[in-house]
């Protein structure tokens, strides 16, 4: 799924211009020619170490159970378990 991820990003950085161009000129179906993966809403936030689609953090890039193993362990610089 990963890898599946890496491809559509590559095709819709390849289609971009070309989008863009037919976005601008109103030719939709010319937008209809293009892959299906070459928009950008098929793409899906996956974590970057387990390629977990749900719980993605986008500020550490990660899902929410790696964060808080990494947390716990601390390997995540200026975060720590909240107690009060």
């Amino acid at each position: 799924m990963k890898a599946r991820e890496v491809k559509r990003a590559k095709i819709v950085a390849k289609y971009a211009k070309k989008r863009a161009a037919l976005k601008a000129a109103g030719d939709y179906e010319g937008l209809q020619k293009l892959p299906k993966d070459a928009s950008p809403i098929r793409m899906h936030n996956r974590c970057k170490l387990t390629g977990r689609p749900k719980g993605y953090m986008r500020q550490f890039g990660i899902s929410r159970v790696k964060f808080r193993e990494m947390a716990n362990f601390g390997l995540i610089p200026g975060v720590k378990k909240a107690s009060w």
